[in-house]
């Protein structure tokens, strides 16, 4: 299965249309959330996005909440918005996790998760999933600039239990497209300009 992965566009257009453009490519896009800015500018940006006829899977960021993100996406029907919740594609399982875990000092606009609301969240996904996550786990694909780890525990443990097939984030600015590895599971830190993947 070749997967198109995109996280952390924050209203960016043209790296929508990008990815828009590709889609077609790919089996699946997976959008590791962050698609508004500061809850703004959400239903521009999905507008762009919705021309994806590609099974599309979505989680919210921590710029927008997983109400805003569906709201965007009705009428949308490749999108598939997860948090706390699966989909399977072409017989493949997908679990996703919105939200900034674990809770981010920007205040009360940033859609964020203690790491004992994400353990909650994280309960149901399934062994060998494709795990989309905003927030990546502590670790990998998480240092800021200061080159501090600032990812999430609950996140690692997921996939310690479950062994993913592939996680996908963002959130990390300074980590776009940084790969790592958990075990025998490949993260992958998405970034808005696009990463194509296969999946074995």
């Amino acid at each position: 299965m070749r997967l198109l992965l995109v996280s952390d566009l924050h209203t960016d257009l043209h790296a929508a249309t990008s990815i828009a453009e590709r889609a077609p490519d790919f089996d699946a896009v997976v959008g590791a959330g962050d698609f508004a800015v500061r809850r703004r500018g959400l239903h521009r940006i999905v507008g762009v996005l919705s021309a994806i006829e590609t099974p599309t899977v979505l989680v919210p960021g921590n710029g927008e909440s997983a109400g805003e993100l569906a709201d965007a996406c009705v009428g949308w029907p490749a999108a598939h918005v997860l948090h706390g919740t699966g989909v399977d594609i072409r017989g493949v399982p997908f679990f996703g996790l919105g939200g900034g875990v674990p809770v981010t000092p920007f205040g009360a606009w940033s859609y964020d998760f203690s790491e004992d609301e994400a353990r909650e969240l994280l309960a149901d996904c399934p062994p060998r999933a494709v795990l989309v996550s905003h927030s990546p786990p502590l670790g990998h694909a998480d240092r800021d600039r200061a080159g501090r780890h600032i990812g999430s525990v609950a996140v690692l443990e997921a996939i310690e239990r479950t062994r993913p097939r592939l996680v996908v984030c963002g959130h990390i600015h300074d980590s776009w497209k940084v790969r790592s590895r958990v075990g025998d599971t490949p993260v992958v830190n998405a970034g808005p300009a696009g990463v194509a993947w296969r999946l074995d």
